[in-house]
């Protein structure tokens, strides 16, 4: 099972060379990778009194892109993970030329996590589609994978045209694996079918949810083994339940875990980076 850090977007700060030490601080103490979450815009919410999302205009969020193409000089054997970007509400061309791009320049240490997000706001200021995000993702998908395979390519979709053109450079490996967030059962279905992994929430049905994923991946011809999921889990206290929670996980079938420093009233790079290496002591080494 593969151990990784979610890397702390809103208590992290802005200054570069805190990035860099939080991100080297991960690589050092062992662990296999660093997921980032996305969101281009926050709401007002003194504009908005009913406002149930977790996330407003006073979180930070840093843009994954950017971030993992600065970290890609920083540390040497991280993979990089975006859990998850936004597809729909960004343009689809420009998001593969981006993961291609980036692929290349972190020689290979790119795993793309997609979603279809809750945020309408976001939506409307980036000019797309909040009600049909969820087909348009499949479709998204669908062409990204045929951009980064072929030098050039014609494409007639239902909502993407492109006419015998192609992305420079290509992932050196000819694709980027896609693993896909969200819980409801289209989701899943989705996964089932066309996702190289899944990030699930840590939840009393996961088991039998990964079950189903497996029955209808077998069903669509491909074998389970081709789908990693990964848990994003808060820190608990560092005892005996942290590990035994890791290990169920790893017993139901989850391939990767990435544990979450936020919340936990944590500031700045130091703190969230002293959490990361008591969390491999007390924790992750033993698994």
């Amino acid at each position: 099972m593969k151990l990784g850090i979610v890397f702390p977007q809103t208590e992290i700060g802005s200054d570069p060379d805190d990035i860099a030490t939080f991100a080297t601080t991960v690589e050092e103490t062992g662990f296999d990778h660093i997921v980032a979450y996305e969101h281009v815009l926050g709401a007002n919410t003194a504009s908005r009194p009913d406002w149930r999302g977790p996330y407003s205009s006073e979180s930070m969020f840093h843009e994954p892109f950017v971030l993992y193409g600065f970290l890609s000089a920083v540390v040497s054997r991280l993979e990089f993970v975006t859990g998850i970007v936004i597809l729909p509400q960004r343009q689809t061309a420009l998001l593969a030329k981006q993961a291609a791009c980036l692929d290349v320049i972190s020689r290979g240490r790119f795993r793309l996590g997609i979603g279809t997000g809750w945020n309408d706001v976001e939506y409307e200021a980036l000019g797309e589609n909040f009600h049909n995000r969820g087909k348009r993702s499949e479709e998204q998908i669908d062409l990204m994978r045929k951009l980064w395979a072929e030098e050039t390519i014609t494409y007639k979709g239902k909502w993407h045209t492109i006419t015998d053109a192609g992305l420079n450079p290509l992932p050196a490996d000819g694709t980027i694996p896609i693993w896909l967030g969200g819980m409801a059962p289209q989701v899943i279905d989705r996964v089932a079918r066309i996702g190289d992994g899944w990030f699930p929430f840590f939840n009393p049905n996961l088991k039998s949810q990964i079950a189903e994923i497996h029955q209808k991946a077998n069903a669509a011809g491909r074998s389970s083994d081709e789908i990693g999921i990964e848990c994003l889990l808060p820190l608990g206290d560092l005892g005996q339940g942290d590990l035994d929670r890791l290990k169920s996980c790893r017993d139901m079938g989850v391939t990767h875990i990435s544990a979450v420093t936020m919340g936990r009233g944590l500031s700045g790079a130091t703190e969230h980076g002293d959490a990361v290496k008591r969390h491999w002591d007390a924790v992750a080494s033993k698994i």
